[in-house]
């Protein structure tokens, strides 16, 4: 049998919140015993949801980071968490991508004036620059 995946494990969570959402829908509108023969099968469907989900659990491998779980037990949002980083990431990724623009600038004045200075390394020069992603005009 396959491992279970994540969507196995969604599927099995929203059956559960259903089976909630239907034992309120029945507690609120209480008829009598029609109404507990209703409630009494929909607690037995959540058990075994419940039991369902307990089982699969142990087979699911999901790192969260321990971050997200502090944000969680300080009753915070983990999607503040997730917000946060994406804005951290994006911060990161235009500070490198400035620094990556800088150095390909500099190896470009580099190639231009070892190329001026010492007219016969302009082969080796133009093997390196092209290697590293630049182009060198003649």
């Amino acid at each position: 049998m396959a491992p279970p995946s994540l969507d196995d494990v969604d599927a099995q969570l929203k059956a559960i919140v259903q089976n909630l959402y239907s034992l309120t829908v029945t507690a609120y509108q209480h008829e009598g015993a029609p109404s507990v023969n209703a409630m009494r099968e929909e607690i037995m469907s959540l058990l075994r949801n419940l039991n369902d989900l307990k089982s699969t659990a142990p087979h699911i491998n999901v790192e969260i980071p321990p971050e997200v779980i502090s944000y969680v037990e300080h009753a915070r949002n983990p999607d503040i968490y997730t917000r946060e980083m994406m804005e951290q990431l994006q911060r990161s990724n235009q500070l490198l991508k400035g620094k990556s623009e800088a150095f390909a600038q500099l190896r470009d004045i580099l190639a231009k004036e070892i190329m001026t200075g010492i007219p016969e390394l302009k082969g080796d020069v133009k093997r390196v620059v092209e290697s590293t992603g630049g182009t060198v005009a003649n």
